[in-house]
C-alpha cells in the first residue's frame, strides 16, 4: 500500500510539474533588425465589388499603401493531441510571392518542437513534428491559401495593388478573390460584416492532405470544427528586407 502511495504522489507531483511548465510563456523572437519604412501609396481602385471597396475605405481610407513585405510576430497556444501547448510565431512575406512561417511549441518556456512551413517560387514545404511534405501540388495548393488568407488578414492592399489578382462580386455582403497559383487561379470566398465593414469569414477549398480538399474557414478545417491554434500578434513591420530570412535553412532565435 505504501508503494502504491509513492506511485501515485510521484505521478501526481509530476502531472502538476507539467501542468506549470505548459502555463509558462516563451520569450518571442529576437526582433528585426529594421524597423518598419515609409510606404508609399496609391488611390483606391474604381469599380470593385461594394463591400471590398467599403472595406477598403473602412481600413486604409482613399490612399493605399503598397506593401512589399510583411513580418508578423507574437505568441499563443497551439493544440497538440489534445495539449495545448503555449508557442511563438512569425510569419515572413515577400507580399503575395514567397512566406515563411516558424512556430515554436515550448515547454517551461524553451522551445521543444518547431514546425516550419516555406513557400518560395510556387512550391511549399512543410516540416513539423508529424513529418516532412514538399514535392507535392496538393501541398503547394494549401500553401497558396494559406498565403493569401494571411494576406486578407495583415496586408489586404496587395489585393488590390497586385494586378494578378482580382475581386468578382457575389452579393452585397461577400466577394470572390481569384489569386493566382501556377499557371492557373485559384479562389477564396470573403464575407463581410455589414456593421463594420470589417472582414468576418475567408473561406477556401484546401487540400490537408494529398487525399483530402477540405472547407477552410478562418483557418479551421470543417471536418475538426475548433481552431487548433490562438495567436496575439505583438509585432508587425512592412517593407523591411526578408528575402534570405525566408529562404534561411536554420530556424530564427
Amino acid at each position: 500500500m505504501k508503494i502504491i502511495l509513492i506511485i501515485v504522489g510521484v505521478l501526481a507531483a509530476l502531472a502538476i510539474l507539467g501542468w506549470i511548465g505548459l502555463q509558462i510563456k516563451p520569450k518571442s523572437f529576437q526582433p528585426f533588425a529594421e524597423a518598419t519604412a515609409e510606404l508609399q501609396t496609391v488611390r483606391l481602385l474604381k469599380g470593385l465589388p461594394a463591400p471590398v471597396e467599403r472595406f477598403y475605405l473602412a481600413r486604409y481610407g482613399e490612399n493605399i499603401p503598397v506593401i512589399k513585405t510583411a513580418v508578423i510576430s507574437g505568441r499563443g497556444t497551439l493544440k497538440l493531441s489534445g495539449v495545448i501547448l503555449p508557442i511563438r510565431f512569425r510569419f515572413v512575406h515577400e507580399a503575395g510571392k514567397n512566406f515563411r512561417s516558424d512556430i515554436d511549441m515550448t515547454f517551461f518556456g524553451k522551445p521543444v518542437m518547431h514546425a516550419l512551413e516555406v513557400y518560395v517560387d510556387g512550391h511549399g514545404r512543410g516540416v513539423t513534428p508529424g513529418g516532412v511534405d514538399e514535392n507535392e501540388a496538393w501541398f503547394d495548393q494549401s500553401a497558396n491559401i494559406r498565403m493569401w488568407a494571411e494576406a486578407v488578414d495583415w496586408f489586404p492592399s496587395i489585393l488590390i495593388t497586385d494586378p494578378n489578382i482580382h475581386w468578382e462580386p457575389i452579393d452585397e455582403n461577400t466577394a470572390l478573390l481569384v489569386v493566382p497559383l501556377g499557371k492557373s487561379q485559384d479562389h477564396l470566398i470573403v464575407r463581410f460584416n455589414p456593421l463594420d465593414n470589417k472582414v468576418q469569414f475567408i473561406e477556401a477549398m484546401k487540400y490537408k492532405n494529398a487525399d483530402s480538399k477540405v472547407l477552410w474557414i478562418n483557418g479551421v478545417w470543417m471536418d475538426d470544427g475548433r481552431p487548433w491554434i490562438t495567436m496575439n500578434v505583438e509585432e508587425i513591420l512592412f517593407d523591411v528586407e526578408v528575402h534570405d530570412y525566408i529562404r534561411a535553412q536554420n530556424p530564427p532565435n
